[in-house]
Order: C-alpha cells, then structure tokens, then sequence
C-alpha cells in the first residue's frame, strides 16, 4: 500500500528506565547511563536473578495508585498520552469536538496478571478472594482508559501482538488517518514490569543476570523493562499551520510464522515487513540514514536482525536502544518510535550500549560510540514471538 502523503507526527510522549520523559532519556542515553538492577517490586524463587530496568521511583502516576483503579500498564500510557499531547500544544479543552483516536499496543496489559488472586483463592479453599483485583483487570483495558480519561469519542484499539505490539499500533492508527476516520490519533504501546512475566521469560532461559550486550559475542539475553511510548498522529489539514516533530511514511508488517519464540533464521518475515515499509515510503533501502534495531541481546534475535542488516542495508548504522530501557515488550515499539524520531532531529544516534566484541555469526555490527548520521528517513523495527514483525519509517520534521 502506498502511502499519498507522509502522516504528520506532532507529538512525543516517552516514560522508560532511561528517563521519565524524552529530554531526560536522551541526554542519559548519550551519556551512556544505564541502572539495571535485580528487581525491587516483586520476589521469585529463581536461584539466579536476571537484571531488570524499572522505572525510577520518583515516578508520579496520574491516578491514584493506592485505589487499584487500573493497572500501571494504563496509568504509564495516560502518563506518555498526556506528554505526547503537551508536546503537540493540546489539552482537554483544545479537543473537544475532534475526532480523536487511540490505539495501543501492549504485551503485559492483556495479561491476567492477579497472581494474589490465584494464590489467596488456593490458599483458603473454598473462601472467594477479594474480586477486586479481578474488578481492576476487566476495567484495564489501555486504549480504553486513555481515551476515558481524555474524555475522547473517536476509535479504540488495544493491539496486542507480542513485541510488536507498539509498532503495529502506530501503523494502524495511521491507517485511520488516511481513511478519514479521525483527526488525530494517539498511538504507541505501554507495559509494566511484573512477575508473571519475569517467570516466563526466565523459563524460557533468555534473560541475563548482567547488563544485555546487544550483537556482542559475550551477549547473554535480555532484560525486562518497563513504560510506555507515545506518538500523536495528525491530519494534513490539523496539522499543516504546525511544526512537525517528525512523519509517519510507511509501515510494514509480516509474519514468518517459523517457531513459536524464534525468528526465521534468514529473516524472512522481517525482510518482507521492511520492504513493505518501503514501498509504502516510496523509498530504497539507500534512502534510510540509519535504523534502530529491535536488539534484544538474545542469541537468536541478534543473529538474524544482523543478517538481514547485512543483506538490506549494507554499511548503515543502526543500534538498539534496549540496553537503556531494557525490553519493555508491548511497549518497545511505541518507545523506540519516539527515540527514532528524536534522533533523526538530532541528527545523532547513541552508542548500542553493551556492545564491544563482534560476534563472526552477525555480520553487521552496531555503533559503538555516540554516532552523526545524515539523511531525512530512519526505520523502526520489531521482531515478535509467533513470528510477527512490523516495522516504521519515519522522515525529518521541521522543528
């Protein structure tokens, strides 16, 4: 599908382990900070604990989070809804009367995530738990709560597609734009840091009890992050009398459908969602200045993205911002969209922090140090479990 005009992108909301708001992130991540740590918020009996990168605790969420009203997974995205809109000189008042939309991604936020209620309700038998906690569940559903809160009437979508989740929200939305359906789109992805999840990636043997290495040979795997990003997507008409912080110009998404947590080992659905994405921007390979890899630290993951680097994109630099936020799951793509386009202002992408000794199985290395870059077009990627894979091109604003 091609793309008439690029999709103005306005705002930008961004709360993560690297910074509660996209100022504090980059300026932590071009100075190479990171604080991964075992995790404060919840215990395991696994005898080896992996790193995590939650979010500071200055962190203030809009609602009261001593009621359980909703879960974090919605509180962090009204917290990135509400500064993406900020950025985009919007507020309740402004709104009224425009079809606004938000669609969301999230992995952890679709999860039946009451493990007090399942342990309470074994414990004492035939004694019902407290069904609050379920009460909090039903009502959680992200998009939801933030256009509740916003007081919005336009569309509501949760996407929830593993990792890509957050990248495959921005595409869609857009694709509302381009129909006609709204005026703006609040769109990205949201997760909180649990045990549930915690558990099952330990279980599957992927996260590392050090810093992730991401492409590095010493790489270990992954660790689990926290938050949520936002764009604010605009119409030609709303948008032409502002400056832009960056477009949408293309989006991309297929499915290898391979293994049920493991990429095709030559990258074939990722290639496809990248040239999908390509010619839906119009655009060659030749024409993206750099791309911000998915970049887990797993071994598997790092080994394809570096191949099909190799393959489509030879030469170009690309890092992962994951070393920083750690991987934030349904939110990753709503996160990383945010750091491409700030980059691409910037004119400068961060050190793939972690990474210092090439691995002879990936063929194309990350940047190593803070890295200009030239160019008006950089690409988004997510890899998935299930074999999904969505990727974004964003070009330069104006701003």
């Amino acid at each position: 599908m091609f793309y008439p005009e690029p999709t103005a992108i306005t705002g930008l909301g961004c709360i993560s382990a690297a910074g509660l708001d996209l100022d504090t992130a980059l300026v932590n991540m071009f100075a190479g900070k990171r604080n991964p740590q075992p995790p404060t918020k919840f215990t395991t009996e696994h005898q080896v604990a992996s790193l995590v990168l939650e979010l500071s605790d200055e962190l203030k969420l809009p609602l009261d989070e001593e009621e359980e009203i909703y879960s974090r997974t919605c509180q962090l995205a009204l917290v990135a809804a509400q500064q993406a809109l900020t950025d985009a000189g919007w507020d309740s008042e402004s709104l009224r009367g425009k079809r606004v939309g938000v669609c969301l991604g999230t992995t952890v936020g679709c999860a039946l995530n009451c493990d007090d209620f399942y342990r309470t309700y074994k414990d004492e038998g035939d004694d019902v738990p407290d069904m609050g906690i379920m009460s909090r569940f039903l009502r959680s559903n992200p998009a939801a709560v933030v256009a509740q809160q916003l007081k919005l009437d336009g569309p509501v979508q949760t996407v929830v597609n593993a990792c890509s989740s957050g990248t495959d929200a921005i595409g869609i939305g857009a694709g509302w734009l381009r129909a006609g359906a709204c005026d703006i789109v609040i769109a990205g992805g949201t997760d909180e840091l649990l045990r549930l999840t915690y558990s099952g990636f330990s279980s599957l043997m992927i996260t590392a009890p050090e810093p992730c290495k991401p492409f590095d040979v010493n790489r270990k795997g992954l660790n689990l992050g926290e938050g949520a990003g936002v764009v604010i997507l605009e119409s030609a008409e709303l948008s032409k009398a502002k400056q832009k912080r960056g477009y949408l110009r293309g989006y991309g998404s297929a499915c290898d459908a391979y293994h049920l947590t493991a990429p095709h080992p030559e990258g074939t659905g990722l290639k496809r969602a990248i040239f999908e994405a390509l010619a839906a921007a119009q655009l060659n390979a030749t024409d993206i200045a750099f791309i911000n890899a998915h970049g887990t630290g797993t071994p598997d993951n790092d080994r394809v993205e570096s191949r099909v680097m190799k393959a489509v994109f030879p030469g170009k630099p690309f890092g992962s911002t994951k070393g920083f936020t750690g991987h934030t799951l349904g939110a990753a793509g709503g996160i990383e969209a945010v750091f491409t386009i700030a980059c691409l202002q910037r004119g400068e992408i961060p050190a793939s922090i972690g990474f210092s000794t090439a691995d002879p199985e990936c063929p194309a290395e990350p940047v190593k140090v803070n890295t200009a870059i030239s160019g008006s077009n950089a690409l988004s990627e997510s890899l998935a479990f299930g074999g999904n894979n969505a990727v974004l091109i964003f070009a330069k604003g104006e701003c």
